[in-house]
């Protein structure tokens, strides 16, 4: 067997060069997957102007549209973890591809509130399966020490959807129309697929991994698979909260930033469906630097020396301090200061996320990391649905998005203390 250390020392500390990278592949199918997952997701954001002209929508009207979705993804995303442990990765992906596909290309036939709403709740369903079987799948193939980087690499997807969707939406918008321009962006989704059900198995049964990559990929996982552990069991445990809870606060955020943040370029900077694409563009590939850099500063941490619970908190608390200043957003003239400002805020959200969600596979087993991740999942969606509400309310009554940039501005100090206060030391659970 090759050897898969490097240098002096016991243990498997560092990987050597031989031991094989295919995990890096499965990274970018998940990268692949979260981009289209976010171009089908902030359509609507991007084509809301068009949108309100065309249907008269007020601000309330649109809410309530962003509102079913999130009920969908609150429920699918639970039931998503679920399925994900009971079926494995790579049915679960396929099964979520497979209806937010679908979802997503009925849009184009919507025709009123009740048909977008509907076209939502399935988009919803589907989209809700990406993150707990990309995450299950970064359990499956990393190391705790790679986990972070590995998240942060496909959860970066994120934002490469978000820098594509404004720059190629109006395009096909001017050159075709909106219907069809959901029916072109869903052949993403297909083709996707077809890729995923080729390539992908666990990395026991691939063939291409090799005994030393797979030593690697397991010397710091339990030797013996634990036994499934049901939900009742989860929500009783602090640790399973604390995740939760970070969800709860910080992914509202987020849903506000990717259904608002078009809306919000147009009315405050006098933009249009030609101009808006690049300053929003710029916006998410700054934070394309953040996810990925979030997760690279508490994978560099536990490798300089510092325990798991300090690599964490430390990389979230930067994260929470660089939010601090879209306070302030609404008050900048400039639409490329505002840019500036809100790219480091998305960017410290996408960094914090990377961390939050490694906290699963830091604390529980294999067994019961999708479940975990759904239930966070499904309180965070029932934030972003109160978050939805609360945003359409004060847009009708008042006009203005200070309170709304206050509330991001200190959500992420108010998540980390949440998540020090229910797992102090971030110690993996005990169970029977």
């Amino acid at each position: 067997m090759q050897d898969t250390t490097a240098g002096q020392g016991s243990g498997i500390a560092v990987p050597d060069a031989r031991i094989g990278r295919y995990r890096w592949v499965i990274v970018a199918l998940l990268f692949a997957a979260t981009a289209i997952n976010y171009i089908d997701r902030q359509m609507i954001g991007v084509l809301k102007p068009t949108l309100q002209a065309e249907f008269s929508w007020t601000e309330t009207d649109y809410a309530n549209i962003v509102f079913w979705f999130q009920l969908a993804y609150a429920v699918g995303y639970v039931s998503f973890g679920k399925v994900v442990d009971a079926v494995g990765v790579r049915i679960g992906y396929t099964l979520a591809i497979v209806i937010w596909t679908i979802s997503h290309m009925a849009h184009g036939l919507a025709s009123g509130i009740m048909s977008f709403a509907a076209a939502r709740f399935g988009l919803g369903i589907g989209e809700s399966g990406n993150f707990p079987a990309g995450i299950r799948a970064v359990a499956d193939w990393f190391p705790q020490k790679e986990r972070a980087l590995a998240i942060g690499l496909f959860n970066a997807g994120a934002n490469v959807g978000a820098i594509i969707t404004p720059l190629l939406v109006p395009l096909l918008v001017l050159w075709f129309d909106w219907r069809m321009a959901f029916f072109i962006t869903g052949f993403f989704g297909v083709a996707w697929l077809i890729v995923w059900w080729i390539v992908y198995r666990e990395p026991s049964e691939h063939p291409r991994v090799s005994q030393a990559e797979l030593d690697w990929i397991r010397h710091d996982q339990p030797s013996a698979p634990t036994a499934a552990i049901g939900w009742g069991k989860l929500i009783t445990l602090r640790e399973t909260w604390a995740y939760a809870m970070g969800k709860f606060l910080i992914d509202p955020i987020w849903w506000f930033f990717l259904f608002w943040l078009p809306g919000y370029l147009f009315e405050r900077y006098h933009l249009d469906l030609k101009t808006f694409g690049l300053p929003l563009a710029a916006i998410y590939l700054i934070s394309d630097f953040g996810s990925i850099a979030g997760g690279w500063l508490s994978s560099r941490l536990i490798r300089a020396g510092k325990s798991v619970n300090a690599a964490r908190k430390i990389a979230m608390l930067v994260c929470a301090l660089c939010v601090l200043p879209v306070w302030f957003a609404q008050s900048l003239d400039n639409v490329w200061a505002a840019v500036l400002v809100i790219g480091l805020a998305t960017a410290a959200h996408q960094a914090f996320s990377a961390n939050l969600y490694t906290l699963p596979s830091d604390l529980f087993p294999r067994s019961a990391v999708g479940s975990v991740i759904g239930i966070g999942g499904t309180i965070g969606a029932l934030g972003g649905m109160g978050m939805s509400i609360f945003t359409g309310y004060i847009l009708d009554k008042t006009g203005s998005y200070e309170a709304l940039f206050a509330l991001c501005a200190s959500a992420y100090l108010v998540a980390l203390l949440v998540v020090h206060l229910l797992t102090p030391k971030l110690v993996p659970v005990k169970l029977d």
